[in-house]
């Protein structure tokens, strides 16, 4: 089960209490107090793991506590400290305090780890508190409480590409076709109901990571579908590849703007991340219909064709993509890197939107 969200209440231990004893062997006349000090309370860490994807293990877990200090021994002897507590979380996952919202902690590299809450100290037993003048201390410390806090927990995916579209536009196709995931895929909406990441192999030594969220639809922001409630799974990636189907009885023109003006009511720096289109389904629909269609939305977007694209779908049907000198040179944020008309299941296009999503991907690193 996919969980991304969860709160917790979180306590370190208590120290152990301080020991009253007295030294009492034999042929010892003057034996004296020799009550040893508690331990201390277990420490309460974050730690990061790569093996853990959701926070779906902390189903059911309301109150997470580290062990306390064990009491002090005679013979001046420390009682054993608690053990210190893992919290064991998914990279991408960010703490917050839950009475104010505050970020405490945005844990993203594997094997990090970070103490959270400080376990008590143990109380002093009766040893520490002879003197000249009270040669036989009959009192010890307590030890002190552990510190308690109620966090949440928010996992944020960390992909370098995040897909965005309707639902049914060919999301779950295409990361299935281009990556090692396996989201279920089926003619219906809403298939997707968890986010998805996938590793996509450009060549032998390059890679990038995907994610793909569920469908996006006309009043997200109001609470409509399921997308909005997964857009936070997308918004450390820094490139956004729009899918839009030709073959929707929605307009393409209507399918984008839509889109756009959902993610600006999400998150304005998200909706400002560089993007790219990729028009799907081209083989559902006559060439000449696609021809037609891709000019159009070219133009509505006040862009140029290009008639040297390096997108082989047909040689003599232009297509946009922003031209770039070499791979360092910067581009137009608010242009789209390409607009193509892509089949994940005839593979049209595929290789060619790899490639330049890679390269995007790469400025950005």
């Amino acid at each position: 089960m996919f969980k991304d969200s969860v709160d917790l209440k979180l306590s370190s231990g208590r120290g152990g209490q301080g020991c009253v004893a007295f030294r009492t062997e034999k042929f010892v006349v003057k034996g004296g107090p020799n009550g040893g000090t508690g331990g201390k309370g277990g420490d309460i860490y974050f730690r990061v793991d790569n093996n853990t994807h959701t926070l779906s293990h902390f189903q059911g877990e309301r109150h997470l506590k580290a062990d306390n200090g064990k009491p002090g021994l005679g013979s001046n002897m420390t009682g054993k400290s608690g053990e210190k507590f893992f919290v064991i979380v998914p990279p991408g996952t960010q703490i917050k305090d839950t009475e104010t919202g505050e970020v405490l902690f945005d844990l993203l590299d594997d094997g990090y780890e970070v103490k959270f809450l400080q376990g008590g100290k143990g109380g002093l037993g009766n040893t520490h508190f002879k003197s000249s003048t009270n040669q036989r201390p009959t009192y010890a410390q307590p030890g002190e409480t552990g510190t308690t806090r109620a966090v949440t927990l928010d996992l944020k995916l960390i992909a370098d590409v995040g897909l965005v579209g309707f639902p049914n536009v060919g999301k779950s196709t295409l990361i299935s076709t281009v990556s090692n995931a396996t989201p279920e895929v089926a003619n219906y909406e809403f298939t997707t109901l968890t986010p998805k990441l996938g590793q996509v192999n450009v060549t032998d030594w390059t890679s990038f990571v995907m994610a793909d969220i569920p469908g996006i639809i006309g009043g997200a922001h109001e609470g409509r579908g399921l997308g909005l409630q997964f857009l936070r799974h997308i918004e450390r990636t820094q490139t956004l590849l729009f899918m839009i189907d030709l073959a929707s009885y929605r307009t393409l023109e209507e399918q984008y703007f839509t889109l756009k003006e959902e993610l600006v009511k999400f998150s304005e720096p998200l909706s400002g991340r560089k993007f790219a289109i990729a028009l799907t389904r081209v083989d559902s629909i006559m060439p000449e219909e696609i021809e037609e269609k891709v000019l159009d939305f070219i133009k509505l977007m006040e862009l140029e064709p290009s008639t040297h694209s390096n997108f082989k779908f047909d040689k003599t049907k232009p297509f946009y993509e922003q031209a770039l000198a070499n791979e360092s040179e910067s581009y137009d944020d608010t242009k789209p890197f390409f607009i193509a008309p892509i089949s994940s299941v005839m593979h049209t296009n595929i290789d060619a939107i790899k490639f330049a999503l890679y390269k995007m991907v790469e400025q950005s690193r």
